[in-house]
């Protein structure tokens, strides 16, 4: 009759670990899904911040006399980029 007892006692035990692995592995869940949006958010952050870099960096290169040759490089450069998006789009 102990064994039967001890058996039921493991299974009873078993099934409390199981319920809370359950549990945590569905708190982890929605702690990672958490975590993909907040890196989606920053990379989308991220990429705003550079565009905005990239234009300030353009508009300084503009705006000095003596940086009229980097101002056409990349305009120039800009261009290329516009062209190239351009013909992606007709593909």
């Amino acid at each position: 009759m102990q064994a039967l007892d001890d058996l039921s006692q493991n299974v009873h035990l078993l099934l409390e670990r199981y319920t809370a692995l359950q549990e945590e592995n569905s708190a982890l869940r929605t702690e990672i899904e958490r975590q993909r949006q907040e890196l989606i958010r920053t990379h989308s952050e991220l990429a705003d911040i550079q565009q905005k870099n990239r234009r300030l960096a353009t508009a300084n290169a503009m705006s000095s006399a003596e940086n009229s040759e980097e101002a056409l490089k990349r305009i120039n450069a800009l261009i290329a980029q516009v062209d190239r998006a351009i013909a992606a789009l007709r593909r």
